[in-house]
């Protein structure tokens, strides 16, 4: 694998979180996305657009933390368990088929199949059978 990253998600106040983790890690967000401002979501409710549907904060140099706010309708409903996942990127498409095989298979559960997003990477997402979610990706779309 090239790197494994935190995906965390929040009720709705990921922008406070991530500001309060840029005091503690003393690293700034380069990257965050609002539901609103996402191309492939049509008709986001008023409620969500200034919601955080992506966002990424550098712990050090190869460990990021990601996170987004859980708004109804985009995903399930954020309980403590399922408020993280473990992301891998994979080196090619090979490894990320065999992760992903290996990790939602003999008992787990595939939450989004395996497949080029609409956001552009190859990506899917899983439970495996300890009850741990995961997000397997490329960097790019395969």
């Amino acid at each position: 694998m090239q790197l494994v990253h935190i995906y965390l998600n929040f009720p709705g106040n990921t922008e406070e979180a991530l500001h309060f983790y840029e005091t503690v890690f003393g690293t700034k967000i380069i990257m965050k996305q609002t539901f609103g401002e996402t191309s492939f979501i049509p008709n986001v409710p008023e409620a969500a657009k200034n919601k955080i549907m992506h966002a990424q904060l550098p712990i050090t140099e190869s460990v990021h933390m990601m996170a987004s706010d859980a708004v109804e309708g985009f995903g399930p409903p954020l309980k403590v368990g399922n408020n993280f996942h473990v992301s891998i990127v994979a080196k090619d498409k090979a490894e990320a088929d065999a992760a992903f095989s290996a990790l939602s298979g003999g008992g787990g559960a595939v939450t989004m199949p395996i497949a080029n997003a609409p956001w552009g990477p190859y990506f899917g997402m899983c439970v495996d059978r300890f009850g741990v979610h995961w997000m397997v990706s490329l960097p790019t779309p395969a």
